[in-house]
């Protein structure tokens, strides 16, 4: 849905600027194309709503990031923002971008992102009228719950965002949205990519029946059961479920080795299947529920993953799509994908940047989210087209 459908009630708050961290370039670039073409055509239809710096070239804002010769950083903002509505872009999974420390080449981390973020908004402080942060994949959003004595990771920093003085806080796919209740007075909304799953999987697969007869929908776990069972319910199909027995008397990369999956639900046998989950991290998970779906002799297999992750390669999934184990894997270009993954033949992209441009115009005009963050109508309008 793109803003220019929507009939603003509001004017916009404040101009809008758009502030793209190192990582988030591409993302910023096309969600900055799809605000000016929206902004062009709704300044005809609602002139009311125009405002000094309304349809721009470009919303995009110049902004420099350094470091020094320690690794310690600085980031700059090149130009005047103040009396704006700024919205900044970042992508804490993208460990593309590189700088030296002491003349080693050092990856960006999730941390050392959430830190440029941080830089920004105090560079910006004090000037924009309202800052936003838009953070698809929000930061340590595995670390969302106290078990122990461990570190509340999440929570901390969206406490310390706030605290900033950020006003509103965009995600998407949130591990646990409850981690919201840390920032009671601060904005927060999470967005959920069902209907771009849905339109990417039937632009890819032209002979996809969704009914109960030739399709199924799968939860690799007990986490992911609520998109699932929103998924199922909204096409009127079954779902099946997959429980992860763990080893808890030790612990291995953080966290207690699982021991099986095992599969709660009606037979597969002979349908399409689809996994929906948050993310795809090491994919054992995901590899191991593909293998046991295919050994209960379902049809075809194809993922959807809001974010992918891979941080083991792609191997294992070269190899189960050659074994015929895999058909499709779709994640959202949310988060950085890299060169391999974008080459592979079973990889499809669910484009979420339109959908973004709408939810910064929405929040510009200050109006409710409600008119965008329910997909239902859509899916229901492209399920009747099949």
């Amino acid at each position: 849905m793109s803003s220019n459908e929507l009939q603003f009630s509001n004017p916009p708050v404040a101009p809008l600027k758009l502030a793209a961290l190192e990582g988030a370039a591409e993302m910023a670039a096309a969600v900055n194309k799809n605000l000016v073409t929206s902004r062009r055509a709704s300044q005809d239809k609602h002139p009311e709503n125009v405002i000094p710096g309304y349809a721009e070239d470009s919303y995009l804002l110049n902004i420099t990031s350094s470091r020094y010769g320690t690794g310690e950083g600085k980031v700059k903002i090149n130009e005047s923002i103040r009396g704006s509505d700024m919205y900044i872009l970042t992508d804490v999974t993208n460990n593309s971008i590189s700088y030296k420390v002491c003349g080693h080449e050092n990856h960006m981390s999730p941390d050392n992102h959430f830190q440029d973020l941080k830089r920004l908004i105090s560079a910006a402080n004090g000037k924009a009228r309202r800052i936003n942060v838009i953070m698809p994949f929000l930061y340590c959003g595995r670390q969302h719950k106290r078990s122990g004595q461990e570190s509340l990771d999440c929570a901390v920093a969206l406490k310390e965002l706030a605290d900033y003085g950020v006003a509103n806080i965009v995600t998407f796919d949130a591990h646990d949205p409850r981690v919201m209740n840390a920032v009671p007075l601060c904005g927060f909304d999470n967005f959920m990519p069902t209907y771009q799953f849905l339109r990417a999987l039937k632009k890819s697969v032209p002979d996809l029946i969704l009914d109960k007869d030739h399709f199924m929908v799968i939860s690799p776990d007990e986490g992911a059961m609520n998109r699932g069972i929103y998924l199922s319910n909204i096409i009127n199909v079954d779902m099946g479920t997959f429980y992860k027995r763990r080893d808890y008397s030790r612990v291995v990369d953080g966290k207690n080795p699982i021991v099986a999956h095992e599969f709660l639900g009606d037979s597969v046998k002979g349908k399409d299947v689809v996994i929906i989950d948050d993310m795809i991290a090491s994919g054992g998970s995901m590899i191991d529920v593909c293998k046991k779906l295919k050994a209960r002799g379902c049809a075809r297999v194809f993922i959807c993953c809001t974010f992918g992750l891979f941080t083991n390669g792609l191997g294992a999934f070269d190899d189960l799509y050659e074994k015929g184990m895999l058909d499709k894997l779709i994640t959202t270009n949310l988060s950085y994908r890299s060169p391999e993954l974008l080459s592979r033949p079973y990889y499809e992209t669910a484009n979420m940047y339109n959908y973004m441009a709408s939810i910064i115009d929405i929040l510009n005009h200050d109006i409710s989210t409600d008119k965008i963050k329910s997909t239902t109508h859509m899916i229901t309008h492209m399920l009747k087209k099949q």
